[in-house]
Parts: structure tokens; sequence; C-alpha cells
């Protein structure tokens, strides 16, 4: 009787992305606190840089998530006092910024990051993102998101946040329209 011989599939690759934010508090709010974290570094260029080695090589992408406003209902709505001393994802900075040196010194990492397709504006968004789609060789992504704090809609000079559907009709329009810019670019 003769052996048959099974072919061994391939084990499945892991797709492992880091997720952080620009500010000192992420999701974890007190973890700025703990010894070795150096989040408090977030406005440091080097630290940005020493992340994206860190992760290069070993992680598929760097996610940088973003929010234009604060989470300010505890305590009743707009009362930012309670965000501030846990450093819950405040402040924040642009997430963008860093992007094209820590792809200046990373081969493999791609970088995904957050806007808003409620408060941004799509021809500087489609330029913005193009030109780090160049400097990074490809290796951009948008998180396309609409918003829904109520703080970011005050922060951007709203008297208040759009409803729902009303976000979700501009986000179609405004996918039209960066489409459209980003295939020329």
């Amino acid at each position: 009787m003769g052996s048959v011989t099974e072919k061994v599939p391939e084990p499945k690759k892991w797709i492992l992305n880091a997720f952080t934010m620009s500010s000192p508090g992420h999701v974890a709010s007190g973890l700025w606190r703990h010894p070795d974290n150096q989040t408090h570094r977030y406005k440091d260029i080097t630290y940005w840089i020493e992340l994206a080695q860190l992760l290069d090589g070993n992680f598929h992408g760097l996610f940088l998530a973003d929010m234009l406003g604060v989470y300010n209902v505890y305590k009743g709505p707009g009362n930012i006092e309670p965000v501030i001393p846990g450093a819950a994802q405040f402040p924040i900075s642009d997430p963008s910024l860093p992007i094209a040196a820590m792809a200046s010194v990373t081969k493999t990492l791609s970088f995904g990051i957050t806007a808003s397709t409620t408060y941004e504006s799509p021809f500087l968004l489609a330029r913005r993102y193009s030109t780090l789609d160049h400097l990074t060789n490809g290796r951009v992504a948008w998180n396309i998101v609409t918003s829904y704090l109520e703080s970011a809609a005050l922060n951007l000079r709203l008297k208040t946040q759009m409803q729902h559907d009303e976000r979700y009709a501009k986000a179609e329009e405004f996918m039209e329209v960066v489409y459209k810019l980003l295939e020329g670019s």
C-alpha cells in the first residue's frame, strides 16, 4: 500500500497594525503616567521616527486616529475640565504631519490617517493625501469618518453638529470629488 503525501497548506500570515494618536493619552487614560510610556514626546519628531523604525518590518502599518473635538459629556455637555487631567485624547496634534519623516526612515511600514468628510475641504484633503502618497511611495491610507462630536462642530465655528443623515450625504458628495481629484494626481 502506497503512502499519500498531503500538501500542507502554508500558514496564513498575520497583518499587524499599531494603533495610536498624536496625543499624550490614547485609549487608556492615565497610561501616560507609566514610567516606560513615551507618548509625552508626541510633539517631538524623533519620537515618531523612533516609533516608525521600531515598527518597520514587524508591523504592516501604523494607524493614527484623530478627532477634532474633545469628549466633553462627563458632568454636562461642553465641560472639558474632566478631560484635561487624564489627557483623555487631549491635546491632539495633526497626525498627518509626521508621516513623511516616518516614511523616510522605513521601508515597508504603511500609514493610516483619520480625516473627516464633514470638516475637511475636498481639494485640500486630496492635495495633502496625494502629496503623502508620493512621499511614502504609496504607503498611506485614509480612514474616512464623518465625525460625531458636538465639540468638533463648535471648534469649527458651527452652532451644532450636523445630523447623521446630513453628514453621510455630504460624505457621498465629498468622496466623489476627492476620487476625481486623486485620479489626476
